[in-house]
């Protein structure tokens, strides 16, 4: 289970450790000093989790964590607060602030990966891990590979969610909103139009296979995965 993290920690060493043992575990990391750099970050994109130290520079991590649970587009976003503060008082501020979960330094690397984890788990949208063909294609998500005959097919992993999902419902209509609760998930705040960029970014990664057809876009509604193939498709329009 990969994520998008940004972790907010002054300490360029901690920064580092913390990147390099996240990364190692699958996740995309970022990382910002201080509470003004990480909400410049979190206004060009908002990841699947924010990892954020108590006491930054100027703004305090909690005084952070007020401020994106009063924003509609971060009010959702999962948080883990780290500190070297253990006192119970400082727990329960930062977990009543917002907070989701609250880890003291020192701390293990398996104790911060199974946390982050943890989080995704209760967060993330549902998504099957059963390999399915269709319409020439293969997606295996035990892999993460999306392969048409010998041919594999890059995707990122948000346009791999979203064709894994689209996969498994096949010929269904879906909407905007429904595709972001179902892929993105329902505690991610996006614009719908988000969902519009990913999946041309689907059909484009698609198109050297012709596989970017079977996403279809039905105007007014949304977009549907069509199973059948391009044959028994052409037959149907000539008909």
């Amino acid at each position: 289970m990969s994520a998008e993290i940004l972790v907010v920690e002054p300490d360029q060493a901690t920064q580092d450790l913390l990147g390099l043992n996240l990364s190692r575990a699958g996740h995309a990391v970022s990382c910002a000093g201080d509470a003004e750099t990480a909400l410049l970050r979190l206004e060009e994109q908002v990841p699947d989790i924010l990892l954020a130290e108590w006491d930054l520079p100027g703004q305090p991590g909690i005084a952070l964590l007020r401020r994106l649970r009063a924003s509609p587009r971060t009010r959702e976003l999962p948080v883990i607060m780290v500190s070297a503060r253990a006192t119970e008082a400082d727990k329960v501020l930062a977990l009543e602030t917002g907070a989701d979960d609250y880890i003291t330094k020192p701390f293990g690397t398996r104790e911060l990966i199974a946390r982050v984890h943890a989080l995704l788990r209760r967060r993330a949208p549902a998504a099957s891990a059963e390999t399915i063909q269709l319409a020439g294609l293969q997606l295996d998500p035990a892999t993460h590979r999306v392969t048409a005959g010998s041919r594999q097919v890059t995707l990122g992993r948000v346009e791999f969610r979203l064709l894994n999902f689209l996969m498994h419902h096949p010929d269904r209509v879906h909407t905007r909103s429904q595709l972001l609760d179902k892929v993105w998930g329902n505690a991610v705040y996006l614009d719908e139009r988000t969902v519009d960029t990913h999946v041309g970014r689907l059909r484009s990664a698609l198109q050297p296979t012709g596989h970017q057809e079977h996403i279809e876009t039905v105007r007014g509604s949304g977009y549907r995965f069509v199973a059948w193939d391009r044959a028994l498709r052409r037959q149907a329009a000539n008909a």
